[in-house]
């Protein structure tokens, strides 16, 4: 699989997007799971068909992306917000990114260690360690890059987490990934109640830290990535419940910007993991 990789970074973006879109409608087409789970997603949502039929394959390119962000060329990368990346990293408060599973989250952490990581302000990234042995070697190597650290999703990681905004530094995370048991609260997530982690919002009460809202999309034909970055509407109250439904609503804004570059088919309502 390594060899795999390495020989699908050298091809180009437009070709692994255009192949990807392929694998994001095999997937649809025969597994029902994932098609009933998609759409009931999308339905939740209230999307129509023209607006949730091109995620099916947008979901494709996100796999396929992944070799050529990884361990090819650097690709293509414009900002839109970066003021306010510059505006918050000068208060030296630390910054916390939060990113929906949308477009290309990959590329967010990678444009922001470019441009800003390399300046003195890394970005550290929370992530779940894959299980398996050759993909944790990859992604650990792939994502150890100058300006952009990674933690794990253990005590220790947030560790990590905390130290590095306590420094005026930049972390990343997912807020719409289920989380471990015990590290979540139920909240709305397009109108149905959702496992949603709380850690983003233990990070910002404990540090201090200013909260932006990113998300990298994808631009046509492998033309490359636009990075976007919004500041959060409105502070969030001191209880955590209605904190972490603020945060959900801020994301859910940001996935109707963009609805055919959302991963519905993420098993986004499935109950807590057990933290290994």
């Amino acid at each position: 699989m390594i060899t795999l990789f390495k020989l699908l970074s050298v091809w180009p973006l437009w070709l692994l997007h255009g192949l990807g879109v392929v694998l994001g409608w095999l997937a649809f087409v025969v597994s029902p799971v994932y098609r009933k789970r998609f759409v009931s997603h999308v339905g939740l949502a209230g999307l129509t068909r023209h607006q949730w039929m091109k995620a099916v394959g947008e979901s494709g390119k996100l796999v396929l992306e992944l070799p050529r962000l990884w361990l090819g060329r650097p690709v293509r990368v414009l900002w839109d917000g970066a003021e306010l990346v510059e505006a918050a990293l000068a208060q030296g408060r630390g910054v916390v990114f939060l990113t929906p599973h949308l477009g290309c989250f990959e590329i967010t952490a990678q444009a922001y260690a470019q441009r800003f990581g390399q300046a003195g302000k890394p970005m550290t990234v929370l992530f779940r360690p894959p299980r398996q042995t050759w993909l944790m070697a990859l992604v650990g190597a792939a994502r150890l890059r100058p300006g952009l650290q990674t933690a794990p999703t253990t005590l220790s990681g947030v560790k990590q987490l905390i130290k590095a905004l306590k420094n005026g530094e930049s972390v990343g995370l997912l807020p719409d990934q289920v989380p471990p048991q015990g590290m979540g609260v139920m909240a709305p997530f397009f109108g149905r109640e959702a496992y949603t982690m709380t850690l983003s919002v233990r990070l910002v009460q404990q540090t201090g830290a200013m909260v932006l809202l990113a998300w990298g999309e994808r631009l046509p034909l492998g033309r490359g990535y636009r990075v976007h970055v919004r500041p959060l509407a409105q502070a969030l109250p001191a209880a955590l419940p209605e904190a972490v439904t603020v945060i959900n609503r801020a994301m859910e804004t940001l996935i109707l910007q963009c609805p055919q570059q959302y991963l519905w088919g993420y098993a986004r309502y499935k109950p807590a993991r057990i933290s290994a």
